[in-house]
């Protein structure tokens, strides 16, 4: 006699997962719900998102309780999205939480959201510029904690939580692979393929990256003439639209703003963006608010692209020497030069790029990631 077991339903409580895949969070728990419902013995999961069609799996359930999925999150979103979880605090057996805590949305959750569900909370950073040891320690509500680096889960450990588990963010690696620029994506940025070209994708204003990418450049043209600059940069709110401002009036008077391309529109795709590329840079002032590990230079990585990134401690975590070139954070001579030097020396571009493709594989696959929260999801 065959006994049937009823999966777990399972909601990931995330910002909008739909359309443009431009934002860290949502990308990776929209990927996490479609590797983890190839498996036989999947939960079904429930998805909070717009009223665009996924064309998801069976066992992937849309919630479609948002209206926008662009720009900054929406109070009206916000709203939508606490009535929702307030109304069916009890229809799931794990809710799988996707956000940076505060003290406002784990006040909630621990006392009027939580209902009978276990819970699992995937922390991407620690902010720890924003709060004390004493006020991290009330924010944290998971029957299971997750963090994306050793870093956090030390620190957690090390303020008495014996729950917690570090499991690195995986990505698809069915879509971010090396591939040849593409010629469509040239023709619409403006670049040739003679062109030496530099991605940066990040933001505007938080970084802290955005004055050193452009000092640098405006350095870089005058060294490269055929260096072009792609910024693949989200305008999210009125500061953003103001700095891009900013940056163009800046390249306007250096009579450079034809050698750069802005992607901000959400109706590309990022691997094409870093395909598109020779090298990537990151070279982040602070991570204040930002995961622990960038999904943007691990992306890179995984479409074989050298990488100049910032000497930031949180992100000697996962760069070295072998896979990456580090640089002193706010140093527009140290990029430049770093980026001089990578063009000057292709054999060093190759090796840099061939490692980091190796790590990325190794360390960042979502399939692995998937099997250790399935393993958690079993526990709970």
């Amino acid at each position: 006699m065959s006994i049937d077991i009823t999966p777990k339903k399972i909601l990931f409580v995330s910002r909008p997962i739909t359309p443009p895949w431009d934002e860290a969070s949502k990308n990776f728990a929209y990927n996490l719900a479609k590797e983890i419902a190839h498996s036989s013995d999947s939960p079904e999961i429930h998805l909070m998102t717009t009223h665009t069609q996924l064309n998801l799996p069976e066992n992937i359930k849309q919630e479609e309780i948002y209206k926008y999925s662009e720009k900054d999150f929406k109070f009206s979103d916000k709203l939508r999205s606490l009535f929702f979880q307030f109304l069916f605090k009890n229809s799931f057996d794990i809710k799988h939480y996707f956000f940076t805590p505060t003290k406002s949305n784990s006040f909630l959750i621990k006392n009027i959201l939580k209902g009978k569900s276990k819970t699992i909370q995937t922390v991407a950073t620690l902010r720890e510029d924003l709060f004390s040891d004493g006020e991290i320690k009330k924010m944290m509500f998971g029957d299971i904690i997750t963090t994306y680096s050793d870093y956090a889960k030390n620190k957690l450990e090390s303020l008495g939580f014996t729950n917690v588990y570090k499991i690195y963010p995986g990505i698809d690696l069915h879509d971010y692979y090396p591939r040849e620029k593409s010629s469509a994506e040239l023709k619409k940025a403006g670049f040739t393929t003679d062109n030496f070209i530099i991605n940066f994708s990040g933001e505007y204003i938080r970084l802290g990256a955005m004055d050193t990418v452009i000092d640098s450049f405006i350095e870089i043209s005058k060294q490269i003439p055929e260096a072009r600059l792609s910024l693949a940069v989200r305008v999210k709110n009125d500061k953003d639209a103001q700095k891009k401002e900013e940056v163009i009036t800046k390249l306007e008077k250096e009579n450079i703003l034809n050698k750069v391309s802005f992607h901000d529109s959400g109706s590309y795709k990022m691997s094409d963006i870093y395909n598109l590329s020779d090298i990537s840079i990151f070279p982040a002032g602070n991570m204040k608010g930002k995961f622990d590990i960038p999904l943007v230079v691990v992306e890179a990585m995984a479409c074989a692209k050298p990488i100049i990134i910032s000497d930031l401690p949180i992100l000697k975590e996962f760069s070295s020497d072998n896979n990456s070139v580090s640089v002193e954070k706010d140093s527009v001579p140290a990029l430049t030069q770093s980026i001089v030097d990578l063009y000057n020396n292709k054999e060093k571009r190759l090796t840099l790029a061939k490692n980091a493709l190796e790590f990325s594989h190794k360390s960042f696959n979502i399939h692995v990631a998937a099997q250790k929260y399935q393993e958690l999801y079993d526990k709970l």
